[in-house]
Order: C-alpha cells, then sequence, then structure tokens
C-alpha cells in the first residue's frame, strides 16, 4: 500500500492517508487501500488502540478528491460513494477503541472519517466541516446520520445546510473533538489517550464499546440487555480473575486479553 501507511507499535496501530500531495483526499484506490488495512486491523489480536491521521501538517483530510470525481462516470460516481461509506462504516464497527489525530482540514469525508472514529483530538485552530451542499451534493458516508447523534438534530441541519467550516475550538463546544493541543503535541497526546486506554482489560474495553455503541442505536431496555450479554462475556475471562489478584496482591495486573 502506498496511499495508506500502516503501521504497528506497543499495541497501537497508526492509520496514515498518505496523499499530502492532494490534502490526502479520498480516490478509488485509497479508498481500497483504507479498507484493506481495516479489515487487518479487525482481526490482530495484538492491536488495542487505532490512531488515524494524515501525512503532512496540512490536512487530516479535504475529503473526496475531486479531480478524481470530475473525471468518473455516474456508475463509478455510485462506486466511489459506496466505499467511502463502507469502509467508514468499517472503521465505525472496529473492535477496538479508535482516535482520529485531526492534524489539519477535515472537511467532507475527512469529516465523516472523524465522526466514524470513537474520539477525535485535534490542533489548535484547524477548519473542519461537512461542506457537500456546497458542492450540490450531500454527506454520504454516514455524516448525516452520526453528527446529529454527536450534536442534536437542529445544529446538524444548521452545519450540513449551510456547509459550514468551523474552527476545532468551536468543535470541542460541540462535542465533536475532546481534546485540543498544538501542533508538535498532537501524536503524543493521542499515545498518552492510548495508554490510558491499554493498561485495562482488552476484552473489557471491546465489550464496552459494543455495548455503547449498539446500546445507542436502541431503547434503553435493549440496551440494557446487550450491556448485560456484553458482561456476560467478561466473567470467565483470565483476565478479570487477574484483575481480582492484582488487587488482593496490590499490584497492577497484567492483561493478557483472555
Amino acid at each position: 500500500m502506498t496511499n495508506i501507511l500502516l503501521t504497528k507499535r506497543n499495541g497501537i496501530a497508526y492509520v496514515t492517508i498518505n496523499r499530502e500531495e492532494a490534502l490526502n483526499c479520498f480516490n478509488y484506490a485509497t479508498l481500497r487501500e483504507l479498507q484493506e488495512a481495516t479489515d487487518k486491523i479487525a482481526l490482530d489480536s495484538d492491536v488495542k488502540v487505532v490512531i488515524f491521521t494524515g501525512a503532512g501538517d496540512k490536512a487530516f483530510s479535504a475529503g473526496a478528491d475531486l479531480k478524481e470525481r470530475k473525471t468518473l462516470t455516474e456508475t463509478e460516481t455510485r462506486r466511489n460513494v459506496r466505499a467511502i461509506r463502507d469502509v467508514f462504516n468499517s472503521i465505525a464497527d472496529l473492535p477496538q477503541p479508535t482516535i482520529a489525530a485531526v492534524n489539519g482540514y477535515a472537511l467532507g469525508g475527512g469529516f465523516e472519517l472523524m465522526l466514524a472514529c470513537d474520539f477525535s483530538i485535534a490542533v489548535q485552530g484547524v477548519l473542519m466541516g461537512l461542506t457537500e451542499t456546497s458542492w450540490a451534493i450531500i454527506p454520504g458516508a454516514g455524516g448525516t446520520q452520526r453528527l446529529p447523534r454527536l450534536v442534536g438534530e437542529m445544529k446538524a441541519k444548521e452545519l450540513i445546510f449551510t456547509a459550514k467550516r468551523f474552527t476545532a475550538e468551536e468543535a470541542l463546544e460541540l462535542g465533536v473533538v475532546i481534546k485540543i493541543v498544538e501542533k508538535d503535541q498532537l501524536l503524543e497526546v493521542c499515545e498518552q489517550f492510548a495508554s490510558d486506554i491499554t493498561k485495562n482489560g482488552p476484552v473489557a474495553i471491546k465489550q464496552a464499546k459494543y455495548a455503547i455503541t449498539q446500546g445507542m442505536n436502541t431503547d434503553l431496555q435493549t440496551g440494557l440487555a446487550i450491556e448485560s450479554k456484553a458482561y456476560e462475556l467478561v466473567i470467565p475471562t483470565e483476565d478479570r480473575i487477574e484483575a481480582l489478584k492484582a488487587f488482593s496482591e496490590k499490584r497492577k495486573p497484567e492483561f493478557t486479553g483472555k
């Protein structure tokens, strides 16, 4: 893969959109590579947390590659829209927690990638937003569904209908990002956050993510039933027993993900 870089270190998978010269926009080849990388991560038990970012310091991703789009037929355009929607759904469905390290512009599909991640941490002042209506299209990779669930229906309509670009600071107020940092601190802060997650039980983290994500899309009683089933899966784990032993022995637990 050349458009997507996938590396692993200390239980963290790093996925970098590697098209700096094109503001890390998504052409079809990039989407296919991103899907390939996501599929690998989903099956990798050594990966505890995933960090997504863009190459360089100008853009996380400015969305769809419009230079490519203007050369496509209607059939090819539908293919690309389906590909970006499918891969972002795959990212949202990853069992591991995901962090968007937003190093620059996050517009259109780039912002939708943020929304597909569990958490976003952004550099001060970067611009983001769902700008699709300014191009006479609509967000087609989850934006019309994920944004209202974060900020509410009315605010999401305002942002999408006006194609407004807003700053990381405004995004923090909206609850779209959880933290704003200096540019040179971005990766360090994301890695520290990832470390705060990976020190806990891997199976428990995955089941907690599953229970929250699935439960948010249903009524309370169904959500509580999902939570109960997720809890049942952690009871027989070795990690649960290890946590109890470590507590009694006054030491830090050593989790194995079993």
